[in-house]
C-alpha cells in the first residue's frame, strides 16, 4: 500500500470518519496517527471503488476491503495552478487583506485545479520562511471536550490500617462554555481513564464531536510530536460513543490551554477547599467534589455575563450528540499470538482458538465477564473470562479432529 501499510482497523476508521462523521482529512489524520496524504490516498480509492458511504455495504467484508484497496491504483490529478507568490506577498500588506481572501480569489480564478487552503498556506510559508500564521483558538458549541488529570492528588485514609492512598483527579472542560467536570479515581490506568470519560459524557448529558487529551500513556500508545498513536482500548471507547479523539500535540500549549485552565480552576476552587478534610472512601471524596463542582460551574464570570452553567445551557447542551442507547462496558484490547497448543494467554490464563490459527496474531477483547478473539475482523472464539492464574478454557471444536474425544 502507498505511504506504508495500515491496519484494517485504521482503514475502516478512515472511511467512518470521512463518510460517517464528515471530518476533513487533517483531523482524521491526527485522530488516527497517520499522515493526511494516507487519508487522501484511501479516500480516493474509496471514491474509485464507489463506496463513499458509512456504514459499508454488507458485501464489503475485511477480505474484500484488503484485496480491493491493495490492487486499486489511484488516478493522478491534474497539475495545480501555481500563484504568483511575490505579487501575493505584496497584496497581503494592504489593509484588511488576509491570506484566506487571497486564496478565495485564487480558487475562483482556477475552479478546477487550485490548491486546498491548507496547502496554499504551506506553500506561502515555504516562499517566505520567516512568515508565520498565528491562529486564535476558536471553539464551536458542542465541538470539543478537553480532558486531563490534575497534578495535585487527594489522600484517602484506610480506616482500618491508617494507610494513605493518593486519589487522582480527572478534569474535563467544554471548549465553548468552559463547563467543567471533575472526579476522583484510584489511578490513571486505562479502566479509570475510560470510565471517567463515560461519566463526563453522562454529566454533560451528551457527547461532543472531539475529545482533546494530553499525551497521557493511558490514552496514547505511542507519544509522538506529530502523530501520537491511540491505545486501541481507548479507541474502542471512543467508537462506542461516536466521538473522535484528537490528542494535543507535544510542546503545543495552545492545544490544551482549556484543559490546563480547567485543572487550575479545580485546584483552586475544589482541591484547595478540601485541604483540611479527611476522607476514608473514594465515594465520600467524590460526593464532596460533586457539591463543590456545582458551585464552580454556577460562579459568575468576572468580565462577561453569566456563568459556566448558563453558557453551557445556551451554547453546548443543544449541540451535543445524544448518548448511545447501549451502555458502555469497559473492554480491554490487546494483540496476542496463538501458541502451538492453539491457546492464547491473557493475564496468565489460557483460551483456545481454532487450531488452524497457530502462530497467528489475534486481537483479544476482554471485559470482566467475557473474552472474544478476532482474526481479520472476524470473531473466531468466545470464552467466559477466567481469573484464577494458570487456568485454561478449551473448546473441543477448536482441536484437530484426531484430538477430539
Amino acid at each position: 500500500m502507498p505511504n506504508g501499510t495500515i491496519s484494517m482497523r485504521k482503514l475502516k476508521s478512515i472511511l467512518q470518519l470521512k463518510y460517517g462523521a464528515k471530518l476533513p482529512h487533517r483531523k482524521i489524520a491526527v485522530s488516527l496517527s497517520i499522515s493526511p496524504s494516507v487519508v487522501s490516498t484511501y479516500a480516493a480509492r474509496a471514491a474509485q471503488l464507489g463506496i463513499e458511504c458509512w456504514p459499508l455495504p454488507d458485501d464489503w467484508d475485511d477480505v474484500r476491503l484488503a484485496r480491493e484497496f491493495l490492487c486499486t491504483r489511484v488516478k493522478r490529478k491534474a497539475s495545480r495552478a501555481v500563484p504568483d507568490w511575490g505579487q501575493l506577498h505584496q497584496e497581503l500588506k494592504g489593509k484588511g487583506v488576509t491570506i484566506e481572501l487571497l486564496w478565495q480569489e485564487y480558487a475562483e480564478r482556477h475552479p478546477n485545479n487550485h490548491f486546498s487552503y491548507n496547502h496554499f498556506c504551506r506553500l506561502y510559508r515555504e516562499f517566505k520562511p520567516k512568515f508565520s500564521l498565528s491562529m486564535r483558538q476558536l471553539h464551536k458549541a458542542g465541538e470539543k471536550l478537553f480532558v486531563d488529570y490534575a497534578g495535585q492528588t487527594v489522600p484517602i485514609v484506610d480506616p482500618d490500617t491508617g494507610e494513605t492512598h493518593k486519589a487522582q483527579i480527572f478534569v474535563a472542560v467544554m471548549g465553548a462554555s468552559n463547563y467543567t467536570f471533575a472526579e476522583a479515581t484510584w489511578s490513571q490506568k486505562m479502566e479509570d481513564w475510560c470510565m471517567s470519560h463515560k461519566r463526563a459524557f453522562e454529566f454533560m448529558g451528551g457527547v461532543p464531536e472531539l475529545v482533546i487529551p494530553d499525551n497521557l500513556k493511558s490514552g496514547v500508545a505511542k507519544a509522538c510530536r506529530y502523530e501520537p498513536d491511540l491505545n486501541p482500548t481507548y479507541h474502542q471507547m471512543a467508537s462506542h460513543f461516536g466521538v473522535t479523539i484528537m490528542p494535543a500535540r507535544v510542546r503545543k500549549p495552545k492545544d490544551k490551554a482549556k484543559a490546563e485552565g480547567g485543572v487550575l480552576l479545580v485546584t483552586r476552587w475544589i482541591l484547595a477547599c478540601l485541604r483540611r478534610e479527611v476522607f476514608y472512601t473514594l465515594a465520600q471524596l467524590n460526593q464532596r467534589i460533586s457539591a463543590l463542582l456545582v458551585r464552580l460551574n454556577q460562579k459568575a464570570f468576572q468580565k462577561i455575563p453569566g456563568s459556566r452553567a448558563s453558557q453551557f445551557e445556551a451554547l453546548d447542551r443543544a449541540a451535543l450528540k445524544s448518548l448511545p442507547r447501549s451502555p458502555y462496558i469497559f473492554m480491554q484490547i490487546k494483540t496476542v499470538k496463538v501458541h502451538l497448543d492453539y491457546h492464547v494467554e491473557i493475564e496468565r490464563n489460557y483460551y483456545s482458538v481454532p487450531y488452524a490459527l497457530v502462530k497467528k496474531s489475534l486481537q483479544a477483547h476482554f471485559s470482566e465477564g467475557t473474552v472474544r478473539l478476532y482474526h481479520e475482523g472476524q470473531c473466531v472464539a468466545h470464552h467466559v473470562r477466567l481469573f484464577t492464574p494458570g487456568k485454561q478454557s478449551t473448546d473441543k471444536e477448536h482441536m484437530p479432529v484426531c484430538f477430539r474425544w
